[in-house]
């Protein structure tokens, strides 16, 4: 209690010392002789800067009271504890057995705006349409349409075309997979090639005819392949009009598994490579073969100026609902835009595929008759066994009123009487002869039709931009203008079906191996972008780019083609052949190792003390990125904020201790490597020293490890083994001895200062979690369970999941060894099982890397048949029917399960995380790896973690899924507890209270309108902000790179920390990313900042982060720069 009155008074003191110091500035400013000459009047400059001083007085003097107050706050969590440290710096075991770690001596503080938090609590955007509404009303039945089997008969009146006659654009194109059944070098050899070198002659043979293609990462291959005529008259065709880049991207991303970092990255890599050869930029988003369609990507595309875009892979329920109100073309606007500014016109096609048989109209069997490449003789036919006839005079009058008949009959499910015919399929177009077959047929027919007046259409060859233009002229509006009566939807396509109840929710999982590594190559390609541009601009800055090795860009974009072609919606979809897979794998791994050396050589000239010592060679590296015995180590926070976390990195010694760059020692745990078998390896290098570390935002720190007499800063993990029949002798000659009893049935906890987690005995699984700030002990009880497939002929494959019904619960006829580790930094526990490991650690440090759960999951099913192993989660959170999905790690959506669904519709991707929440908590599951998450019951929440399936699920494939590897699956586990209340601080004085008294009324309101977010009829959600650092911490890991040792010693290393004004902490710093110049493997001088700003959930208890948290109503200053030079 004396304490407690001692902070308050030390605390007022320094508050009234603050305020009296800027009472006697502005006095001095006064009365000073010196500013009063000149009539005693300042000039206007003066004024203005005395104006800012006294904002940023004011500023200093918010943080100041929040500091202190903050100060209060954690002295007093220090004397609950009724522990006070005998020496004052030492790590030590409380009263209570719980470590209590040497006091940080840093108060952070958090001032989130609460405009800042609008985006969550303002009114939600103003769609005719929500997505989770039509999933309420639909039936999704399936009863049989006629010739149109998922739709509906369509009739018309033949004079409805008398006053306005109907235009018609048929639209050639080619779909071009980078990969599926056979790797992207092969088809460019076998295919692409010719497809490409077949438009440069064919399209230039009659200027009517037009062409489609979406896939740069093809097209650059072929522009670097050929010579300058075939460049030069390729650039004529597109400058004419002739051929139309689409979309524009590397690939045609998936938009399920990827990641918006790798989703504009490709953009960007595919739209610099149009700029730069051929001076375009898209008009028009394509995307007709992604298994279902993400509003992240309508949104990324309106931001690249594109003004309309096309999708297909639809559920057939949905698509014959929008087609029966004709809502087929809407402006799709994001959920949670309050106005317009997100609206992109979207065309979604009608029916099953983007082949010829399904797009001229709803009758698949004539459509089949005017695909020309499947005329008698050719390789492909027809199913429904009429085939095509080639047009000539005598049945070109018959020909032309059987495809016009189709023609009037789908634009009868538009609103205007401009009609889009796509023409093309899979590698279309590789032989000369389609070309001719297609183009000469159909220019027969449409000069037939056009002239016929009492056809009243006007058909031709058309390009998607100028189908679109036609549709805004034909509505009398702007180019990308929403026409007066088209609905506006917000939502996003998934799940996707195809046909019946064949669901593709099973690639949201499959091959989860690659999605990992996919992740956590983005992070090395993030990271090593920022460290490039940052390490560059100084070498520039300091007269030495001559001496750095600029050519490390090469291998930037090296890595960046092949993180884009991954993003294909074949190779991160986990859906293509065995040996393609591989193919990706390699390009992956290949661009990993490059990274790392972009990564090293930039950190190894930014920690330079003094710059005259660097030198560069290429054979010696300075740093390394692989675990070695290091006496030097360098950190990388690629975070933009700093970052208050634990590291841990091997050592060959017990006798470690570990120094901070001004010498201070910091608190090291000790921990053994355990190899799979259960034993843990104790000899050289395979000890973990654990310790705890503030690190710079996007800065590089030094440290220094060294060997030791023993140290009271380093301890040794406790560890012991729970086990049924076997025991583990503990002998006193181990450096890291280990302890063993029978397993009991009785719950065990490990603790931290901000968690207690129990587990069950029987399993070693986690059973609650209570946090240090809430009385309530919150049951989350981990399972596994396994999913079969169906025995009948339909089977679950790469894209589809058939389960044979409920899961059922896993089992093992051993029960698991368990291990539980305790110290001063971690605790963890380890369950093994036969098929998985399941690691759950908590770190005993402040801020944002103790507030949640660390957990790991190692998957190994290799010895399965067509089984599917998942995790669920079992809370008492009132949940409902309503569970929360991440788009893309972009947005949050909300999810039903529905009862009349299968259970398999209800799974949905899960790219970075998904939650449930009551009234009282938020449970929110974090992670690296992107796989299918539902909840199937109130309170839960399940992810499938690896599927072995046995056959192909006849998609095209032809395999089913047997490559599986053992599989590292990363999550963080994040519990929060929804506040009653708003508790950020405004400005003191009299209008601030008063601002602040108006703020708590209407944020009342906003609160009970915010609690309306678990109803069924909520469109959008939003992490909190100690959710959105809890994501970046576990994407983002802190990269170690120990120092290489040197013959003529280590020079001198400092702390790089680059920024010079801190980012508002709702801004994440999404790339610094170098551009390319006209020389494609070198930099300009030129980098782009890509910042995005987070929508808060301001609604929930905001603890301390471990770093200094404002926010700035979404303002970031440019009077004060933010790099320094």
């Amino acid at each position: 209690m004396k304490l407690r009155k001692q902070v308050t008074v030390c605390g007022g003191a320094i508050f009234c010392v603050a305020v009296f110091s800027l009472y006697l500035m502005l006095d001095r400013v006064q009365h000073d002789p010196a500013r009063r000459q000149n009539g005693g009047n300042f000039p206007r400059s003066q004024i203005s800067v005395l104006q800012n001083r006294i904002e940023q007085l004011e500023q200093l003097l918010e943080e100041n009271h929040q500091i202190i107050s903050h100060i209060k706050d954690s002295v007093m969590e220090l004397t609950d504890t009724g522990a006070v440290s005998p020496s004052g710096h030492l790590p030590f075991r409380s009263a209570n057995g719980s470590w209590v770690l040497p006091f940080d001596g840093r108060p952070t503080f958090l001032a989130v705006k609460p405009q800042d938090c609008q985006p969550a609590l303002g009114s939600h955007g103003q769609a005719d349409v929500q997505m989770l509404d039509v999933y309420s009303i639909l039936k999704f039945d399936n009863p049989d349409g006629g010739v149109w089997k998922q739709g509906f008969d369509i009739t018309y009146e033949p004079d409805e075309w008398d006053s306005e006659q109907l235009q018609v654009f048929v639209v050639p194109h080619s779909h071009n997979d980078p990969g599926w059944i056979k790797t992207f070098d092969k088809y460019f050899t076998d295919q692409t090639q010719h497809i490409l070198n077949n438009m440069v002659v064919k399209l230039a043979e009659d200027p009517r005819r037009k062409f489609i293609w979406s896939e740069i990462s093809f097209f650059s291959k072929w522009w670097e392949t050929a010579d300058v005529h075939k460049q030069e008259a390729m650039r004529k065709l597109i400058l004419g009009g002739q051929l139309e880049i689409v979309t524009g991207g590397w690939v045609m991303t998936d938009e399920a598994n990827v990641h918006y970092f790798a989703m504009i990255d490709q953009l960007i890599e595919g739209h610099q490579w149009m700029e730069r050869n051929l001076g375009i930029t898209p008009r028009s988003g394509w995307a007709v073969d992604p298994f279902g369609h993400s509003a992240t990507m309508s949104y990324l595309l309106k931001r690249a100026n594109l003004t309309s875009m096309l999708i297909q892979r639809v559920h057939y329920s949905i698509k014959k609902h929008f087609a029966s109100t004709r809502s087929l073309e809407f402006m799709w606007r994001q959920a949670w835009d309050t106005g317009s500014n997100t609206d992109i016109f979207c065309h979604m096609m009608p029916f099953y595929s983007y082949d010829v048989p399904h797009t001229c109209g709803p009758d698949p069997k004539v459509c089949c008759q005017f695909d020309f490449k499947r005329l008698p003789g050719g390789r492909i036919n027809c199913p429904w066994k009429v085939p095509p006839k080639t047009v000539v005079d005598a049945n070109i009058a018959e020909r032309a009123n059987l495809l016009l008949d189709q023609y009037r009959k789908k634009s009868k499910l538009y609103r205007s009487k401009v009609l889009l015919v796509p023409l093309g399929d899979d590698f279309r177009y590789d032989k000369a002869l389609e070309w001719d077959q297609q183009f000469m047929n159909y220019q027969k027919l449409f000069d037939y039709m056009n002239s016929h007046p009492e056809m009243h259409v006007q058909a031709q060859f058309g390009t998607l931009t100028e189908y679109f233009n036609a549709v805004y002229k034909a509505r009398g509006v702007a180019q990308g203008s929403r026409p007066a009566d088209y609905p506006v939807i917000s939502g996003d396509f998934f799940a996707y079906a195809d046909r019946e109840d064949h669901y593709w929710t099973g690639y949201f999982t499959s091959r989860p191996f690659y999605k990992s590594l996919d992740r956590v190559i983005e992070s090395h390609l993030r990271g090593a972008e920022i460290l490039y541009s940052l390490a560059v601009a100084n070498a520039r800055h300091v007269g030495m780019d001559g001496r750095y090795p600029v050519s490390d860009y090469a291998l930037l974009v090296d890595a960046r083609q092949s993180v884009g072609l991954f993003q294909h919606h074949d190779a991160i979809t986990g859906t293509a052949k065995e040996n393609v897979v591989t193919d990706y794998g390699t390009r992956l791994l290949r661009s990993l190792i490059g990274l790392k050396r972009v990564i090293i050589n930039a950190a190894h000239f930014l920690v330079m003390k003094n710059k005259e010592f660097y030198r560069f060679y290429q054979t010696e590296p300075f740093l390394e990125t692989d675990d070695r015995r290091p006496r030097y180590l360098v950190l990388f926070n690629p975070i933009e904020h700093e970052r208050l976390c634990v590291v841990t990195v091997l050592v060959n010694t017990v006798r470690v201790r570990v120094l901070t760059e001004d010498g201070q020692t910091l608190p090291v745990q000790l921990s053994a490597q355990w190899s799979s078998n259960l034993c843990p390896t104790v000899l050289p290098p395979s000890i973990q020293a654990t310790f705890m570390v503030r690190l710079p935002p996007l800065g590089l720190a030094v440290f220094h490890l060294y060997d030791s007499p023993d140290s009271p800063m380093t301890l040794r993990s406790d560890t012991l083994l729970r086990q049924s029949g076997r025991g583990v002798t503990s002998r006193a000659a181990d450096p890291l001895p280990v302890r063993s009893q029978p397993s009991d049935p009785q719950t065990f906890y490990i603790s931290s200062q901000s968690l207690t987690l129990g587990f069950s005995g029987d399993t070693g699984l986690l059973e609650s979690i209570k946090r240090k700030d809430d009385p309530q002990e919150v049951k989350v009880q981990m399972q596994f369970i396994v999913y079969g497939t169906r025995p009948s002929k339909d089977k679950s494959g790469a894209y589809l999941f058939l389960p044979d019904g409920k899961a059922k619960p896993y089992n093992q006829k051993e029960p698991p060894v368990v291990r539980v580790v305790e110290g001063p930094l971690f605790s963890e526990v380890v369950a093994h099982y036969q098929h998985f490991q399941q690691t759950i650690r908590i770190h005993n440090v402040p801020g944002v890397d103790g507030l949640s759960i660390d957990f790991t999951t190692m998957v190994d099913i290799r010895d399965q048949t067509n089984k599917e192993l998942a995790m669920r989660l079992d809370t008492d959170i009132q949940s409902g029917d309503v569970f929360y999905t991440d788009l893309n790690g972009f947005q949050m959506q909300p999810r039903r399960h529905f009862l009349k669904l299968p259970l398999q519709a209800n799974f949905y991707p899960m790219p970075s995380q998904a939650y449930i929440q009551d009234s009282h908590h938020r449970l929110t599951l974090h992670t690296a790896q992107s796989l299918g998450v539902t909840s199937l019951e109130s309170g839960q929440l399940e992810v499938i973690m690896d599927r072995r399936l046995m056959q192909d699920d006849n998609r095209g494939l032809g395999q089913g899924l047997k490559d599986n590897k053992k599989t590292t699956n990363r999550f963080r586990l994040l519990l929060e507890r929804r506040s009653m209340g708003n508790k950020v601080r405004k400005h003191d004085g009299f209008f601030a209270k008063l601002s602040s008294l108006f703020h708590s009324f209407f944020f009342k309101i906003l609160s009970d309108g915010v609690q309306e977010v678990m109803l069924p009829c909520a469109t959008t959600s939003f992490p909190s902000i100690l959710s959105h650092m809890t994501n970046y911490f576990l994407n983002h890991k802190v990269l170690a790179l120990p120092v290489l040792p040197k013959r003529r010693g280590i020079p001198p290393l400092q702390t790089f920390a680059p920024l010079k004004s801190n980012l508002p902490c709702d801004f994440h710093l999404l790339n610094l990313r170098s551009i390319q110049s006209q020389d494609p493997h070198s930099p300009s001088p030129y980098t782009a900042l890509i910042l995005h700003r987070l929508a808060l959930d301001c609604d929930l208890d905001a603890p301390n982060l471990g770093f200094n948290c404002t926010t700035t109503q979404g303002q970031v200053s440019t009077r004060t720069p933010l790099f320094s030079s």
